[in-house]
Order: structure tokens, then sequence, then C-alpha cells
């Protein structure tokens, strides 16, 4: 009987024993839980933490944002009245453009009635010279043509002879009609154009006018353009009133010297050619050589001189790609040189 109360105890022990450690593993399991748990609450204590953070983040970044919206709002604005300020500069700009551009024609215009003006001012100082050269040539046509009526009336039987002297008066009546055409050539307005051109024929045509005004003041002129051909891209009319205005402005400086003589003479470089009158004349006054190529300035006497000529031909000179330069001293007379760059070898 002992023995069977000694069994009940020792179940009730190892049951005992078994709750109380089932009760101590429940325990450990909620300590670490527990444990688990302040880790989680840790962990959501710094995500929450993390949070607050990212979300004072949030609102700086909200907060820049909508300072750099209302910049860009203000610069929006600015850049609209940059642009309007824009469209009313640029309308601005071209209609200054426009007035630049009708003034500049203007301009131009006026040059060239200028132009045009010292041109007919030059024929109108020829006319007793051109009108002798026409004179000439008619009374021959008329002297020929009167040697050709009386053979034919007196019967002449010599039909050759009738037709020399009609070939000789037309041979005079194409004299008259070169000078006509040359006077009309050189009067009416030139053109814009260029082009080559040799220089030695429009000189030579310019003397031609003069030619006549220089044997009646029984002045000596030489000219000596060499043996090259010098060959420049321009418009001969024009160069051919610059070399008139040279020789006539040289003819008055010369009309009451000891000497009167006038030469001309050309010289050809490299890329230029040089042309060079000089006169015996008074030269210019010490002071005056820049001043006789101005408009209107003139060392004549009043009614003897328009100052029109040498500005003339200063400008034209230029539009050439030229220059002209006068040398002189007093009492021993005066050089202009004129530079005109001379055409490529390509130029056609």
């Amino acid at each position: 009987m002992e023995g069977l109360s000694a069994m009940p105890e020792a179940v009730t022990e190892d049951r005992l024993r078994a709750h109380v450690e089932t009760l101590e593993w429940r325990l450990r399991k909620r300590d670490e839980q527990r444990r688990a748990m302040l880790h989680i609450m840790g962990d959501l204590n710094e995500v929450n933490r993390r949070l607050g953070d990212q979300r004072k983040a949030t609102l700086h970044i909200l907060v820049d944002y909508e300072k750099d919206r209302s910049r860009l709002a203000r610069s929006n604005l600015r850049l609209e009245d940059s642009r309007k300020a824009m469209i009313h500069i640029m309308g601005d700009l071209r209609e200054t453009t426009a007035e630049m551009q009708r003034r500049e024609q203007e301009l131009r215009d006026k040059q060239e009635q200028l132009v045009q003006a010292g041109k007919l001012a030059t024929l109108g100082e020829l006319t007793t010279g051109v009108a002798h050269e026409l004179n000439n040539p008619l009374n021959n046509t008329g002297l020929f043509v009167g040697n050709a009526l009386d053979l034919i009336e007196l019967g002449a039987a010599d039909k050759g002879q009738i037709v020399r002297e009609l070939r000789q008066a037309m041979q005079q009546v194409s004299k008259a009609t070169q000078i006509i055409s040359h006077l009309r050539t050189f009067g009416r307005a030139a053109p814009v154009s260029r082009e080559p051109i040799s220089l030695r024929p429009v000189i030579e045509r310019a003397l031609s006018l003069v030619q006549e005004q220089l044997r009646l003041h029984e002045i000596e002129v030489t000219l000596d353009l060499g043996p090259e051909e010098p060959v420049v891209v321009g418009n001969p009319i024009q160069l051919e009133q610059v070399f008139i205005n040279l020789l006539a402005n040289a003819r008055d400086a010369v009309v009451d010297s000891p000497r009167k003589a006038i030469r001309i003479s050309a010289s050809v470089g490299s890329a230029a050619v040089e042309i060079a009158f000089v006169d015996t004349g008074h030269g210019i006054p010490s002071g005056l050589e820049r001043r006789i190529f101005d408009p209107f300035f003139t060392t004549k006497e009043v009614g003897k001189g328009t100052g029109l000529g040498l500005s003339i031909t200063y400008g034209i000179v230029k539009e050439h790609g030229g220059t002209i330069s006068v040398v002189s001293t007093p009492g021993e007379g005066a050089t202009f040189l004129i530079h005109l760059p001379l055409a490529g070898p390509d130029t056609k």
C-alpha cells in the first residue's frame, strides 16, 4: 500500500514540474515577444521619426517649389515685358533701317545729280572749242561738195574726181558725227555698271574734247602713257569726266604762267596704275592741299569756278576703289596723282 501511495505523488510531482516548465517556457516566449515588441516599437519610432523628417523635408521642398513658382511667374512677366519691348525695338529698328535706306538712296540720287550737273557745266565750258571742232569738218564738207558741184556744172568728163570730192565730204561728215556722238555719250547720265576698260582711249577721248581750248590758250600738252595698256574695272564715262576735270583744272592753272605746259603720264605697278597730271601753274597755296577736294571750295576768282570739279573727281575715283592726291610747291606747279586698282587676271 505504501508503494501504491507513492506513485500518485510521483505523477503529481512530474505534472507539476511539467506544468512549471510549460509556464517557464511561456514566460520565456512572452519575454521574447515582449523584447520583439520592444524592437518593433523602437523600429516603429525610428520609422515615425524618419517619416517626420521626410515630412519636414517635403514641406521645405513645397515651400521652395512655391517660391520658385512665384519667382518663375515674376520671371515670365519680366520675359513677357522684355518680349514686348523687343518687339517694339525690332519694329523701331525696321523703321530706322528703312529710313536709312531711303536716305542713302536720296544721297546717291543727289550725288548722281551733282555729277551730272558738273558734267553739263564742263560741257558748257567746252562749247567754244567743240564748236570750232565742228566748224572745221562742216566747212570742209561745204568745200568738197562745192568742188563736186562745180565739176558737174562744168561737165567734167573725169567722174573719178567728183567721186573723190564727195568721198572726202563724207569723211568730214563722219568726223562731225563722231564729235557729236562723243558729246552725246559724255553728256548723258552715266550708268552705274562697271566693266573692264583700257585707260589709254579714255584719256585720249578726254583730251580730244579739251584739245581745241588748250590750243587756243597756247598750252603745250605732253602725253606719255608708256608701252603698257593698263586695264581697270570701272565706268568709262565717269573716268573720262575725271580726266576732263583735271585737264580743265590744269588749263586754268597755267593760263597766266610764263610757261604753259601740261604733262600726262602713266605708270603701271603690280596691282595699280598711277596717272599723273602735272602742270606748270602757280601751284596751290600752302595748307589748302586737302581742302581743294571739298565741295564748292575754289581758289579761283568769283564767277570763274563752281568748286565742284575736284570734289566730283574725288568722289568718282573713290567709288572706283582708287585714291587721288595732290603734290604742290607754291610757284612751281601742281601734280595730281590718281591710283586705280588694275583689273584681275580673271576679269572678263
